[in-house]
């Protein structure tokens, strides 16, 4: 997706991605998030708080910086914030989220992290983008790090992403290289939004990845 697509969701508030409350599988599986957790593509999530609250440092990266200023304020934070290199760290309470391209990320940026939650991040990309996405995460993590990974795996031609579908043969595909997969949970969902589109079946399918 080109940035201003996303810029433009969070401009106009159409942001029918954000869930008012934690997610249930990280409530169900967050425990396999230790230390310091990395968040692609957090938006104001709810899910960061949660993680701080287990007692996990947390560094998230988000495109828009209404979204990030949203965060804090929603969540009575006062936040310090500077110029990171390409970034703008915004951080309180052992959270930091930088502002900006996920894809100018760098090792460095990822010092310490010993585990990712993808939540909102892969399905949110088109085909033609993951592989890249995979690709450059797993080039700036450090060896050792595990991710929780939440999929949508529906009919493609029946529904015009985001969120995107990923199947499971995509994400043995795409990280078998990388990572030791485990298919965590997988459950039959469809919400009425998305029956509503046309969407005749959905499942979520949650992975653990071991880098």
């Amino acid at each position: 997706m080109e940035k201003n697509f996303w810029l433009e969701r969070w401009e106009l508030q159409q942001i029918g991605f954000h869930q008012n409350e934690v997610n249930p599988y990280l409530e169900r599986y967050g425990h396999h998030l230790q230390g310091k957790v990395f968040v692609p593509l957090c938006g104001k999530s709810h899910d960061i708080s949660w993680l701080a609250r287990q007692g996990a440092q947390v560094v998230g990266v988000e495109l828009s910086p209404i979204a990030v200023r949203a965060y804090f304020e929603e969540n009575g934070l006062q936040a310090t914030c500077k110029q990171c290199g390409k970034f703008e760290s915004h951080a309180a309470n052992g959270i930091r989220l930088l502002c900006g391209d996920f894809f100018d990320l760098e090792r460095s940026d990822m010092e310490g992290v010993s585990a990712v939650y993808d939540r909102a991040s892969m399905v949110a990309l088109p085909v033609e983008m993951r592989e890249r996405y995979v690709r450059h995460l797993t080039s700036i993590l450090p060896e050792g790090a595990q991710i929780l990974l939440i999929t949508f795996d529906y009919p493609q031609d029946e529904m015009q992403g985001p969120p995107f579908a990923v199947s499971v043969d995509e994400v043995k595909r795409l990280y078998r290289d990388s990572a030791h997969i485990e298919l965590l949970d997988q459950n039959d969902v469809l919400e009425p939004r998305f029956a509503e589109r046309g969407v005749t079946r959905m499942r979520e399918n949650v992975f653990l990845l071991k880098c």
